[in-house]
């Protein structure tokens, strides 16, 4: 055991910083920073790290356990549940919780400092034609038929697009491969599929 980790888990009480489960625990560098120090790192579970570092496997009644931790006097443990918090603001009850939090500038500053904490209007979302968020890898199914420009191909109403890539820089194309070309496709004429 490292001095870091005997020092994270005597301030854990051997417990996971953010659920307090006792189990699979494993030192968590906040970043950006990446000193490797009891003031920027945490002692986690390899389930809070999983859902930290994959939003797609984020199961958000999990997180009802920053209700907790985040009043935790210690600065990491309340930077990762202001984040998470952040993540699942669309939820409804982590908005009241950030409500309540409150970080001096310069911890809202590490809060903020990594890419999803972006404001939400500067954010580029891709919605599908019903309204669903979608991400790089989702499945779409065409709802039109789409002409091909420059591949001489019509695109038919129900083709399957598996692991879309998005446009970042415009909210309105995804891209995906159609009878093994890559073409840019209009996000309002695709559904998003499980």
């Amino acid at each position: 055991m490292s001095v870091l980790e005997k020092r994270l888990t005597d301030r854990s009480g051997n417990k996971c910083e953010l659920c307090g489960y006792e189990h699979d625990l494993q030192i968590y560098q906040v970043p950006p920073t990446s000193e490797g120090t009891l003031d920027d790192s945490i002692y986690a579970c390899k389930n809070c790290v999983a859902q930290i570092e994959d939003p797609e496997k984020v199961d958000p009644n999990h997180w009802r356990c920053l209700n907790e931790s985040m009043w935790s006097e210690h600065l990491p443990v309340q930077i990762v549940a202001w984040r998470m918090l952040n993540r699942l603001r669309s939820e409804g009850w982590p908005q009241d919780l950030l409500d309540m939090m409150y970080l001096d500038e310069e911890a809202l500053a590490w809060a903020k400092s990594t890419e999803e904490t972006e404001d939400e209007a500067e954010k580029i979302i891709h919605k599908d034609s019903n309204g669903n968020i979608l991400a790089d890898g989702d499945s779409v199914v065409l709802i039109k038929d789409l002409d091909v420009k420059g591949a001489n191909f019509t695109a038919k109403r129900g083709t399957a697009v598996h692991r879309i890539s998005l446009v970042w820089d415009n909210a309105e194309q995804i891209e995906g491969r159609v009878e093994g070309q890559q073409i840019v496709i209009l996000t309002q004429y695709v559904k998003k599929t499980k």
